[in-house]
């Protein structure tokens, strides 16, 4: 987070990745569970937060609540089609791109990975 925060000194800065732990709830479709297993340990979901808390903003959040919306899925028991998945790719941004942020998209139609591409759209 230093580094990031280093960078937005000078600038707004988007960055977007697989950082493998679905933040909240929302984020997978079998919460209970994943309690503590990794991608959804209490230890990882602060350092999620310690961004929010920072001021970066998850865009999808921004047009999308609740769950069912994910961007990976396991190969078993067909979990894609099932949408039984997570979210662990995302996009966040400065608190002061947040009013240029556009659209932000999921693709889970898009196959070729058990992950899907997603996208952000911003008005700069």
């Amino acid at each position: 987070m230093a580094y990031v925060k280093q960078l937005e000194s000078s600038k707004p800065v988007v960055f977007c990745g697989d950082l493998n732990v679905a933040h909240t709830e929302d984020d997978l479709a079998n919460p209970k569970p994943n309690r503590g297993k990794k991608g959804f340990t209490d230890e990882e979901r602060a350092g999620f937060q310690a961004f929010v808390d920072a001021g970066f903003v998850d865009t999808l959040r921004l047009f999308m609540r609740g769950n069912g919306h994910y961007t990976w899925w396991s190969h078993f028991a067909n979990a894609r089609a099932r949408n039984v998945g997570w979210r662990i790719d995302y996009v966040l941004v400065s608190a002061a791109l947040q009013a240029k942020v556009k659209a932000a998209e999921i693709y889970p139609a898009v196959m070729g990975s058990d992950h899907c591409p997603v996208s952000v759209t911003l008005d700069i």
